[in-house]
């Protein structure tokens, strides 16, 4: 298999190529480049069958590639930011992997193309179904909340929420402003109309965005101590029995 790799860090570069020949020898990295416009013209006279790229670049977003061309590739997207996933879907996109990019991520990731191109034919992959079923399962989670002040509505989007925390037997949001403003839902109730890339439960009491941590303390094998941006005023324990789902959710 003929891969591209567009990333604006060597080192980064040169670790997913180790990472690639390690889970499959067979691979061959045809090309390496930091910017768009280099992988512009070299993906303007070659089609390699699988190309991995950073967002982020030098000179701008790699989106910006594939708005200047037509390019039937399939892309793994690899970035140490969530909020493009939308945007990478939009495009040929089948996978979309968080930096620090883990060797077993690397192989999951892999395993889908295959799956999805069993003829090895790269033109085969139906990205349409794929891209319409990754945005239909977007959609199914809340965007924004109505909380009401006093006669006041007042509109919250998810995206400017920090946590979501249990006091004195209500629960209340932490804007990512500082703001505590009580809303009408359990955390239970939370869980389902979250998205579970970007919120996490942490313990009885917290729901937290991926944003919103700040730091972790291990404390044993099991247990852990957060701090988060805004502060709460009272240590935070990451709940044992939920310490492996936390780390899985760290890592996907």
């Amino acid at each position: 298999m003929d891969v591209l790799i567009i990333e604006d860090e060597q080192v980064a570069s040169r670790r997913l190529e180790q990472l690639l020949t390690q889970i499959d020898p067979s691979i061959s990295v045809l090309a390496k480049f930091a910017t768009i416009r280099d992988s512009v013209e070299w993906l303007g006279e070659h089609s390699p069958d699988l190309i991995f790229s950073d967002i982020q670049l030098s000179d701008g977003l790699s989106f910006r590639i594939f708005e200047q061309l037509e390019v039937n590739t399939p892309v793994i997207f690899t970035t140490a930011y969530d909020q493009y996933a939308i945007k990478a879907f939009e495009v040929n996109s089948i996978d979309y992997l968080l930096k620090p990019i883990e060797k077993e991520q690397l192989a999951q990731a892999l395993e889908k193309y295959h799956s999805l191109n069993p003829s090895g034919d790269k033109n085969s992959i139906n990205l349409d179904f794929l891209h319409k079923a990754f945005i239909e399962r977007d959609q199914l989670y809340k965007k924004r909340f109505m909380i009401m002040i006093g006669p006041k509505v007042k509109v919250i989007e998810v995206e400017d929420i920090a946590y979501f925390q249990v006091q004195d037997k209500s629960v209340f949001i932490k804007t990512k402003a500082n703001q505590n403003l009580a809303i009408d839902h359990s955390l239970d109730k939370l869980e389902e109309m979250l998205d579970p890339r970007l919120f996490f439960r942490i313990n009885r009491k917290y729901i937290v965005h991926l944003h919103s941590i700040d730091s972790m303390y291990t404390l044993s094998k099991s247990r852990m101590k957060l701090t988060l941006t805004p502060p709460v005023d009272e240590d935070i324990y990451l709940s044992f029995k939920r310490s492996r789902s936390f780390k899985n959710w760290l890592n996907q």
